[in-house]
């Protein structure tokens, strides 16, 4: 699981990144609202905890831009403002919890539990492109209606990508997803080796590649004609 620290008060940050990292949760951190825009638009989140009062655009702009571009990864909005009017303006904007400073951490790892279990449940236990269908509660992969064998590797990127389906995904974030906190630079490579021996089993009907390449950014997975 990844989550993204958008916060200013560089200690509150570094502390909450600590405790998450801790907890087995992959961390990223941007210190003003600029930055973590651009971090939540080019990387799969799978929480994003945004602080409201934050330099360069405030967190409200954010949320909006990301609802508006269509991320629809669960946000926990932090204010030091006890406020109800910040409250209803950052539910209203698409925020799906906030938490006021200063918070317990204990109250924050509940929140981003409720969160993510929240999402978890909402997500459809098969995911499906084409005539291709993955049952992600046994991690089976069917074709046709036939069984696919697939390692864990390829399993785990095709399920990556299927689950951010009409995005494009860079070969880092993959490569950070498969490999977790053991990831360095040069796996990146070995994602394509991954990736073309997964195409061998999908795509041996000699019809469109289901993980399409984006010359330069990464790999799609897009919705069938």
């Amino acid at each position: 699981m990844r989550i993204l620290i958008v916060e200013d008060e560089e200690i509150l940050a570094s502390r909450i990144a600590r405790v998450l990292t801790q907890e087995r949760y992959q961390v990223d951190t941007a210190f003003d609202g600029a930055k973590g825009a651009r971090l939540a638009l080019s990387r799969p989140y799978d929480l994003i905890i945004l602080d409201i009062l934050l330099p360069k655009r405030n967190g409200i702009e954010v949320l909006r831009e990301l609802r508006f571009e269509g991320v629809k990864v669960p946000i926990l909005l932090l204010t030091a403002k006890d406020e109800i009017e910040d409250k209803v303006k950052g539910l209203d904007s698409g925020a799906d919890d906030y938490l006021t400073k200063p918070f317990a951490i204990s109250e924050l790892l509940a929140r981003i539990r409720s969160l993510l279990r929240r999402r978890s449940d909402a997500k459809s236990a098969s995911l499906e492109v084409g005539d291709l269908v993955v049952n992600t509660d046994k991690c089976e992969v069917f074709q046709h209606g036939k069984d696919i064998h697939l390692t864990p590797k390829e399993y785990a990127i095709l399920e990556f990508l299927l689950y951010n389906k009409n995005r494009v995904v860079s070969r880092l974030s993959i490569a950070e997803h498969v490999w977790g906190d053991t990831m360095d630079m040069s796996m990146t490579n070995f994602v394509e080796v991954h990736v073309k021996n997964l195409r061998k089993k999908i795509d041996g009907d000699g019809q469109r590649n289901v993980v399409q390449t984006v010359r330069g950014l990464g790999y799609i997975i897009k919705d069938a004609p």
